[in-house]
């Protein structure tokens, strides 16, 4: 019996109908998609390999009943294929190519890509010099209406808090005891100025983005939210590194909201090159240890708004102009 010719005729394009009910989809398309990317980095320079997390979406029409799942990834695949024999490009050039291509083939006026890629970062030890790699996340996103684009790049660094609240209290406990034990004003000065006080602390996530067509360097990124933090924290450390981690931290005792203002500050002070219109989010969140919940602060808006009240030189918003209050809402800026 003969078998019959497989047929390249599935039938009607269902995607492509109309659905029986007619609402917008905000955001419709793949979450938690994993791919390695593969990143030229110029003659003499090994390939760099990064462990990536993607989500794509793109913005549906009431009149079409689904995307096309499949175009998500060929976009990948096309995109990376391209871009293979270029000789620098950048993880954020990567992303907001993929927004282009998502925006043209699934036919959308709103393509969206958030990429999340692991990347090596080789240090030192503080005080014993051991050589250690730890591992960052590279934060990219960007949006596409399939003629222009927006993006921003940022990481997200963990590191050491400790809180300035619990500090004081202690510290003031101690100089009563002190004092009642005898000691002057001026011993217990002395004493308060040698001797670290405890207090509680924590682990925190530093997110610090940029939103910018400037290249940035993820690396600088990172060690603005490192510095921003009460210490930095590393993988391997020796007892020599241990002291001295604790001390520094206990020597910069910062709350979650203190953090993201060093952040804006060290944005500022390190970008001049940047422009007033560029975005920046400085989000921290201390996973707290004697809480059952977790602190969190946030500042997010345009870097001339964040300049001008650094240097005490901020005026009232004009009417009718609103200050960006999200990534969303600058991001969908472009759209409007």
């Amino acid at each position: 019996m003969a078998v019959p010719a497989e047929r390249n005729d599935l039938g009607n394009d269902i995607q492509n109908s109309v659905p029986d009910t007619r609402v917008e989809l905000t955001r419709v398309g793949v979450t938690g998609l994993k791919r390695v990317l593969r990143l030229e980095r110029g003659p003499g320079r090994d390939n760099a390999l990064f462990f990536a997390e993607m989500d794509m979406f793109a913005r549906l029409s009431s009149d079409r009943s689904g995307v096309h799942m499949s175009r998500f990834i060929e976009n990948i695949e096309d995109v990376a294929s391209s871009m293979a024999s270029e000789s620098a490009p950048d993880m954020e050039t990567l992303g907001e190519r993929m927004a282009f291509a998502i925006a043209r083939t699934q036919g959308t006026e709103r393509a969206e890509i958030r990429i999340r890629a692991q990347f090596p970062r080789t240090r030192r030890a503080p005080v014993s010099g051991g050589e250690v790699e730890d591992l960052y996340t590279f934060v990219g996103i960007a949006v596409s209406d399939g003629q222009l684009a927006r993006r921003a790049v940022g990481v997200e660094v963990t590191g050491l808090t400790v809180c300035p609240c619990a500090m004081e209290m202690v510290t003031e406990q101690n100089r009563a005891a002190l004092a009642a034990a005898g000691y002057t004003r001026e011993q217990t000065d002395e004493i308060s100025s040698l001797v670290t006080f405890a207090s509680h602390n924590q682990r925190g996530k530093a997110t610090l983005l940029v939103g910018t067509q400037t290249p940035i360097r993820a690396e600088e990124l990172a060690e603005i939210a490192e510095e921003s933090m009460s210490s930095e924290i590393y993988e391997l450390l020796k007892r020599p590194d241990e002291l001295h981690v604790v001390r520094r931290a206990h020597s910069r005792p910062r709350f979650a909201e203190d953090v993201v203002r060093e952040m804006i500050k060290g944005v500022a002070a390190n970008f001049a090159q940047l422009a007033g219109d560029t975005f920046v989010l400085a989000r921290q969140e201390n996973f707290e240890s004697i809480h059952a919940h977790n602190a969190y602060a946030e500042r997010c808006g345009l870097l001339g708004d964040m300049r001008d009240e650094l240097e005490g030189t901020a005026t009232r918003v004009p009417a009718g102009r609103a200050r960006v209050s999200s990534l969303e809402s600058w991001l969908d800026g472009l759209l409007q």
